[in-house]
């Protein structure tokens, strides 16, 4: 039931001791100080919207809790994360990515979850791969807030006003290049493209990598693939800003990765790489009727590139001094179906079936489109890649680096490729 709010500083203004509480017709409990936590994400303006409207209901449904939260976009969020994690003043709760857990969890920074399973924190209704895909060294430091998988997200109308075919599940990366290339010439609008430069994304090289049944990184922690290959994968892209097929070098350079400056949201390209939840806040951003499908394939008999896994997780930190209520916060978010109904399908479709059958109803369009993706891809990808090793991150900044001088013409392709590979293996040495 819910209970009437009071803060303890309005009761001791009041004159209201514990009798005076008893007087009110308040517990003692009304009287304990108020517990604060911290959550942290990243993400569009959609999605704090949705979190912050979740964030209310739980202070609405528990009391004696504040919430404070705080996001940034991609980019600033890692660099600002790690820098209060070494200062030990880390969030309580902690948006994660796949990408970086094992990176924190290593580094003794998130808390293990395994103690408080089935103890303030339940699972019973996820499935294993799902529990699984949390899990770094066997125990669990990450509940997933949905899954998804990477998308290329399209201009719906902006290709039925050329006459083209927009791309779908079964165009290969050569097909990929001729009809961006068409695209630009048929749009015939100065400074719009087909395509956004995809060479500095990471999640898209490594779908193409997996295409040729190479993966980003080996088992004990060195590249899986060599200098070679991305030196292929550079001049791919070169050829597509050659060819008019993707934006310029100086439009990319605008993208900070975040869907607010996308070039497909700034209306520079018909296309844009996004991860599948992402749909919702590339529509609530452009007035186009937006669409999304696959990567590019590999082809006939090709290996599948993507894969599908937990869009982002929720993580504890080590340090909190409120572990009872951060859990109950992490469960709240992940299994009350009032919440779901807030949050969607923003961040991926949710694991737990009660509540993704609670929600189904409260879908709209773009969320049902969501959710049909994740089935149409099912059978279309391939398994989970290991966790990243530490440096990770770093080298995902230095793929997007080094594909920017290319593009600017400060590094030849074949001396990017030998440059990536040198520092790449350089910072994975380091750990």
């Amino acid at each position: 039931m819910k209970q009437p709010q009071m803060n303890r500083r309005s009761v001791l203004k009041a004159g209201a001791g514990l009798a005076g509480l008893a007087a009110l017709g308040l517990p003692a409990s009304a009287f304990a100080q108020e517990r604060r936590l911290r959550m942290y994400w990243w993400g569009s303006k959609e999605r704090a919207d949705r979190t912050l409207q979740v964030n209310k209901l739980y202070q609405n449904t528990y009391t004696g809790v504040a919430i404070d939260g705080e996001t940034l976009a991609w980019g600033d969020y890692w660099p600002r994360l790690a820098t209060q994690t070494a200062g030990r003043n880390a969030p309580d709760v902690i948006q994660m990515d796949y990408r970086y857990i094992a990176e924190y969890a290593r580094r003794g920074a998130l808390l293990p979850l395994d103690p408080h399973v089935g103890k303030g924190l339940d699972l019973k209704d996820f499935p294993p791969s799902v529990v699984d895909s949390g899990k770094v060294d066997g125990k669990i430091y990450g509940i997933s807030l949905g899954g998804n998988t990477s998308s290329t997200i399209y201009d719906k109308d902006a290709f039925a006003a050329v006459g083209l075919p927009p791309p779908n599940l079964d165009t290969d990366w050569k097909a990929f290049a001729k009809l961006m290339a068409e695209f630009t010439k048929a749009a015939k609008r100065p400074g719009y493209f087909g395509s956004q430069d995809g060479g500095g994304l990471e999640p898209i090289f490594e779908g193409w990598l997996r295409t040729r049944g190479q993966e980003l990184y080996t088992p004990d922690n060195k590249l899986g693939f060599g200098e070679k290959d991305i030196e292929e994968w550079f001049a791919y892209w070169a050829d597509m800003r050659a060819s008019g097929g993707c934006v310029t070098p100086e439009l990319q350079a605008l993208d900070k990765q975040n869907v607010e400056n996308n070039m497909l949201t700034l209306g520079k390209a018909a296309i844009g790489f996004a991860h599948s939840n992402q749909l919702v806040a590339f529509q609530s951003l452009n007035k186009s009727k937006l669409a999304m499908t696959s990567y590019p394939t590999g082809g006939p008999g090709a290996k599948p590139g993507q894969y599908i896994k937990p869009s982002m997780l929720f993580s504890l930190s080590a340090r909190t001094k409120e572990v009872d209520e951060a859990v109950r916060v992490l469960n709240f978010f992940v299994n009350d179906v009032t919440a779901g109904k807030i949050l969607g399908v923003e961040r991926g479709v949710p694991a737990s079936a009660p509540v993704l059958k609670g929600i189904a109803e409260s879908l709209d369009d773009l969320g049902r489109a969501m959710a049909d993706y994740i089935a149409a891809m099912n059978s279309r990808v391939g398994p989970l890649p290991q966790t990243p090793p530490g440096g990770a991150g770093e080298i995902q900044v230095l793929l997007r680096r080094v594909n920017e001088q290319i593009g600017f013409d400060r590094l030849k392709v074949a001396d990017g490729a030998k440059l990536f590979v040198s520092e790449a293996s350089r910072i994975l040495a380091r750990g």
